[in-house]
């Protein structure tokens, strides 16, 4: 019976479970032979390697059984000299052996003289295969010049972590000698990494068998200790043939330059998502102020934690932007956004307010050069020459301030203004892509900002031109109490060609006017204001009102592309009557007392400009207390309703209790006008009262 062998196959004298190891591949045959040649011991290699079992060969020559007879001289002659101890009692080569089937196979041998207790010599022969130990040798030169030559970085653990072998291409990556590496475990050879989660994978993949391929891995290395860099680690079990686990292998490869490259290709994109949402979101109004908060919007938080734009306050007052400016400037708030609350927004200007910058401060520098300012790294100097006081550079020393930038606003060749970026909590700071990226959103902002800017001008030149030519304040006439509103266009202070008019006449007479001039801006004010004159003057000559009409309809045909809706009345407080005419207008409402609202049923007619229409006047009622609202379409017409819903609602908001007309005309202007309208209301209320 055998006793079990127990010890470790790695402390001396242990024993291996199985084979599987070098030897066993080599397959290597022991021969012992006595004095005189005869074999007296023969393995199962050998049997395996020559084909004769141990019955055959034992007790046999060597030479007669092994060897063919042209070689048995030069044999005996080799046995005799490794016998006698000359050359070292050894001798080593390639050898033709003959194989028990008759084949002969070239053996490496590896031959020496042996002596026992008894002073008795013996020849061993280590015998193995010379194609099978070709092979071999051949394998393991190929994986030593693969391992030293690879420009992939190798190492060895074994079952403790600590490392066997790295490769010269991993000395260079982690800046440490091999003989730094071997020896020592993960955590003493590279300290400065992140060692814990590098052997907890290794400890995963001993365990496991299951490779972690691509794991990366950033740090810094004695070999570039300024730079961080990055790594892709695989890992892999490595075993013998006969199912030992030796260790774990490693492999490394340097992805810093791919890495980088793929965080810039997200930032690219990142760019080219946030330039597009630009272009959605900039300049959907014609609202100066509206677009300034959508630059303001879209710049954080993706470009800066703080965002601020100002505009020169010489732009908006309408003197001309210059192209080259020196010595301080004069900016108006138009914007302020921040990406969450900070101390860094009260630094800042609010909206609407004026602020006078000196030259030495960088909002200047870069209006007056018409280029970036860009400071990376903020210190406290840099503050003095941001913030607008001390106690603005303190509430931004407070908030964390570290980079800045400030872009100009140029359109059409001028610098409208700055658009000004703080960063506070985000640690990067600008770089030269944030710059191209900022200067980018600024450049297709500016140009909305110049638009707006003008159209604000076009429209303040249009409002003043529309309320010149509008009367102030009606004067009531005989028998008659007038009340008026003129609205603009809510939506971006459109301004329009609506108008009124309460003109007097002779003999109590009153005429009452309402016409809407289509289109918007100068032309349509100037437009309203030929017509009013033109109605005034024929209003004089006492004609009836679709004679009236009639008139101004050759007149507006002559000015060419104009059309025009008008409802034009006569009130004689006399007669207690009142004389209609209508070009393409809505309806007028009768309002009687104890009565509902109603809309006049009056031929409609075409509007003033088509040429040859007939128009016809209607004669109604209207006594003391009768009221006649007369308006433009401004007031009921929208985008989302239909007419005949927006004048049921005028009627029943004109059937609530009695109010004075002044009262009247602001509930309805309020009630039934919305925010964004897109067109101008011209309302006029007349009542009827007794003449005195």
């Amino acid at each position: 019976m055998t006793d079990s062998v127990s010890a470790s196959p790695d402390q001396p004298g242990g024993a291996r479970p199985a084979s599987g190891g070098l030897l066993d591949l080599l397959s290597v045959a022991a021969v012992v032979l006595d004095a005189d040649g005869r074999i007296v011991l023969w393995s199962p290699q050998a049997e395996e390697l020559f084909g004769y079992s141990a019955n055959e060969a034992l007790g046999g020559f060597a030479g007669r059984l092994l060897v063919h007879e042209q070689h048995l001289e030069l044999v005996d002659r080799l046995f005799a000299q490794v016998m006698a101890g000359k050359g070292g009692a050894s001798w080593a080569g390639v050898f033709p052996m003959r194989h028990k089937d008759g084949s002969t196979r070239l053996v490496e041998f590896r031959n020496m003289r042996l002596e026992d207790d008894r002073r008795d010599l013996y020849a061993l022969g280590l015998a193995t295969d010379q194609a099978t130990l070709r092979k071999v040798e051949r394998d393991l030169a190929l994986s030593t010049r693969l391992v030293a030559q690879s420009p992939i970085g190798l190492a060895v653990v074994d079952t403790d972590l600590r490392y066997v072998t790295v490769n010269p291409a991993l000395e260079r990556i982690n800046g440490l000698s091999a003989a730094e590496h071997v020896g020592r475990n993960v955590h003493e050879a590279l300290p400065f990494l992140d060692t814990e989660s590098i052997e907890a994978s290794m400890r995963q993949v001993l365990a496991t068998g299951v490779p972690i391929l691509d794991q990366e891995s950033v740090g810094h290395t004695p070999a570039d200790p300024d730079h961080e860099n990055t790594w892709s680690v695989s890992f892999y079990r490595l075993e013998a043939s006969n199912g030992k686990v030796l260790g774990v292998a490693a492999s490394v490869v340097d992805v810093t330059d791919r890495r980088r490259a793929t965080i810039e290709a997200a930032q690219a994109r990142q760019r080219l998502a946030v330039v597009a949402d630009a272009s959605i979101r900039i300049g959907t109004t014609l609202d100066l102020d509206e677009t300034a908060r959508e630059l303001a919007d879209v710049s954080v938080p993706q470009l800066a934690d703080v965002a601020a734009v100002d505009v020169l306050d010489s732009v908006l007052n309408g003197r001309s932007a210059a192209t080259a400016r020196t010595g301080p400037a004069v900016f108006r708030a138009l914007a302020v956004a921040s990406a969450y609350p900070s101390e860094a927004v009260r630094a800042a200007d609010p909206p609407g307010e004026v602020a006078r910058y000196e030259a030495d401060r960088l909002v200047t520098q870069c209006v007056n050069t018409g280029h970036p300012v860009r400071v990376s790294h903020v210190d406290r100097d840099d503050l003095r020459c941001i913030a607008r006081s001390p106690e603005a550079a303190a509430l931004l020393d407070a908030a964390g301030l570290h980079s800045y930038l400030a872009v100009p606003l140029i359109a059409r060749g001028k610098v409208l203004g700055a658009l000004d970026l703080k960063r506070t909590r985000n640690p990067e700071p600008f770089s030269a892509d944030d710059e191209i990226l900022a200067g980018e959103l600024a450049a297709r902002a500016a140009v909305c900002i110049d638009n707006a800017r003008w159209y604000r001008q076009a429209r303040n030149t249009a409002l003043t031109l529309q309320r010149s030519l509008l009367p102030q304040r009606p004067p009531d006439q005989p028998g008659l109490e007038v009340a008026s509103r003129y609205q603009p266009a809510q939506a971006a202070d459109e301004v329009g060609g609506d108008w009124f008019d309460v003109i007097p006449l002779t003999d109590d007479k009153s005429a009452l006017v309402v016409g809407d001039v289509m289109g918007s801006g100068v032309s349509a004010a100037a437009t309203m204001g030929q017509l009013r004159t033109a109605t005034r003057t024929l209003a004089e000559l006492g004609l009836d009102p679709a004679q009236v009409l009639h008139h101004l309809d050759r007149i507006t045909d002559r000015m060419g592309q104009t059309i025009t809706t008008c409802t034009y009345a006569v009130y004689d407080p006399h007669r207690a009557e009142c004389h209609i005419s209508n070009a393409g207008h809505l309806p007028p409402v009768l309002v009687r007392p104890g009565r509902p609202p109603e809309l006049l049923d009056l031929p409609t007619g075409a509007p003033l400009g088509v040429g040859e229409v007939t128009f016809h006047t209607t004669t109604l009622a209207l006594r003391p207390g009768d009221r006649l609202v007369l308006y433009t379409d401004g007031l009921v017409e929208t985008r989302d309703q239909a007419i005949d819903e927006r004048l049921d609602a005028l009627l029943t908001h004109l059937t609530e209790p009695p109010r004075s007309l002044e009262e009247t005309c602001d509930l309805l202007l309020h009630a039934l006008r919305h925010p964004g309208d897109h067109d101008d209301v011209a309302l006029l209320i007349a009542r009827a009262t007794e003449l005195t």
